[in-house]
């Protein structure tokens, strides 16, 4: 079993509220829902511009784990309104 993990620290342009942040994870969120990626918000949640998330995807291939996060990322670093601050990537394999 391979376990891919990424964290990232995005900073979110343009919100003025939680709200609006909330706003633009929630459309990261909806389009990362079919790509077999859990999702979760792990930090800076009651900031407004910055929030650090977390992706993870079990896979029996680490080739496909890896893939599938450099997928994710570059998805990342395309979407509006958002900007990625930081990343660390982690597969492990068990």
């Amino acid at each position: 079993m391979v376990i891919g993990a990424l964290k990232v620290q995005v900073r979110i342009e343009g919100a003025r509220s939680l709200k609006d942040k909330r706003r633009v994870l929630k459309s990261v969120k909806a389009k990362i829902s079919s790509m077999n990626i859990s999702t979760a918000e792990v930090g800076d949640q009651d900031l407004w511009q910055l929030s650090t998330l977390g992706f993870a995807t079990v896979s029996n291939d680490m080739g496909h784990a890896n893939s599938t996060m450099d997928h994710l990322m570059n998805f990342l670093l395309r979407h509006p309104g958002m900007y990625v601050v930081d990343s660390h990537l982690e597969i492990v394999h068990l």
